[in-house]
């Protein structure tokens, strides 16, 4: 691993995570090339950050849950070899149900060059520490659908607020939201804006 990376857990105590991609409960169906273990990775400027979120989130009632973090170069190639494979419809119905595998690149739900590779990008949702429940945010961990997009109609109040819960915790504290996916955020002062990465997770 990079000397400016490390497991996410180990820096952010109380961290909780599920490395979707290190299993199959994701929109492969599989585990993905370059996710070994299940473990969170990023840049230490993105665990320092992280440790921010986790007080704010935690003065309000909540706790962090990672879904993703650093994404070896090797996973993105994978995706796209998916992409170009016939519909099996393992996954279409929970993952991206309204549009055609093939056309999530072009609609920006995944990317030939991905933030996650530089190491400072997450995906993540709250959930409640007096009931570890997740919060109820209208819509799951790559749902490739305009219902996933900040500002969706569709969804309840309490979704809607426990969206924006996130999105202030997270901008207030350096991070960028991105439009398409309401889990997904980016360190403002990544370390490595140009740099994509390709060692594995182990």
């Amino acid at each position: 691993m990079n000397k400016d990376f490390a497991f996410v857990d180990e820096l952010v105590p109380g961290i909780r995570w599920d490395a979707k991609y290190a299993t199959w409960d994701n929109f492969t169906g599989k585990p993905v090339d370059g996710y070994l273990a299940n473990r969170i990775v990023g840049t230490k400027a993105l665990c320092a950050a992280l440790e921010k979120v986790q007080k704010k989130a935690r003065s309000i009632g909540f706790g962090l849950l990672l879904w993703d973090g650093y994404r070896p170069q090797r996973a993105v190639d994978c995706f796209v070899r998916w992409s170009q494979q016939p519909e099996d419809g393992l996954t279409k119905p929970r993952h991206y149900p309204n549009i055609d595998r093939s056309d999530m690149f072009e609609m920006g739900y995944v990317a030939t060059k991905s933030g996650h590779s530089r190491g400072s990008t997450v995906d993540m949702t709250l959930y409640h520490l007096d009931t570890r429940e997740l919060a109820s945010m209208g819509g799951g961990h790559d749902l490739m659908d305009s219902l996933s997009h900040h500002g969706a109609t569709g969804i309840g109040q309490v979704e809607a607020r426990n969206r924006e819960h996130l999105r202030s915790i997270m901008e207030g504290c350096g991070f960028s939201s991105y439009e398409c996916e309401w889990w997904h955020y980016t360190l403002n002062d990544e370390p490595y804006p140009d740099t994509y990465f390709d060692f594995p997770i182990t």
